[in-house]
């Protein structure tokens, strides 16, 4: 007898509702923001922290180097923070969606500012990585020294701020494909 087991229940798999996927897909959704929270708020942080003195011959005369000194790295930090502060803002739509997982409007919405947050962490990303290639390889051309060999702590925390930063492009890639999979299902 097809369908049934030893004992002579039936059994058939009940299939999954789109319900249930589109449940599913909105708490991956919450999931990834919270991932690129952490991302943007870490990068931000490790930037955003980051300098280390050198003493030069005596310890009056030092050298410093800061985020801030160079404009770049402080555009990265304040682009981070923006995409820090839009993914906080926009989990109460994200809970909404768990919810109400037919919600089309909102979640349209959110692939609109998701995409815009995108860009605005790729340009910061994009840009603190040309400076801190800059930094560890130099540009001979450009008179531009490498000053990773004195720096090492420095360059360390930059290049490493630039990790929680790409991961959190990566996390808004996905959010994105995952709003535009839950909307091609309606």
């Amino acid at each position: 007898m097809k369908g049934s087991s030893e004992h002579g229940e039936t059994s058939k798999a009940a299939p999954l509702g789109r319900g249930g996927v589109s449940k599913g897909v909105s708490v991956l959704d919450l999931i990834l923001r919270f991932i690129a929270i952490i991302g943007t708020l870490a990068s931000a942080i490790a930037m955003g922290t980051t300098n280390e003195t050198l003493p030069f011959f005596t310890q009056f005369i030092r050298f410093k180097a800061q985020y801030s000194d160079l404009p770049t790295l402080t555009f990265f930090v304040v682009a981070n923070s923006i995409v820090c502060a839009y993914l906080i803002l926009s989990l109460p739509l994200s809970i909404v969606h768990i919810i109400r997982s037919r919600a089309k409007y909102s979640r349209l919405l959110l692939i609109f500012l998701d995409a815009a947050m995108l860009a605005l962490v790729t340009a910061g990303a994009s840009a603190a990585a040309a400076i801190v290639y800059l930094a560890h390889k130099g540009n001979v051309r450009a008179n531009w020294l490498a000053i990773c060999q004195q720096f090492d702590s420095f360059c360390e925390r930059i290049s490493g701020s630039l990790i929680g930063s790409f991961g959190a492009m990566v996390m808004l890639i996905l959010l994105i494909l995952l709003s535009a999979i839950a909307l091609a299902r309606r």
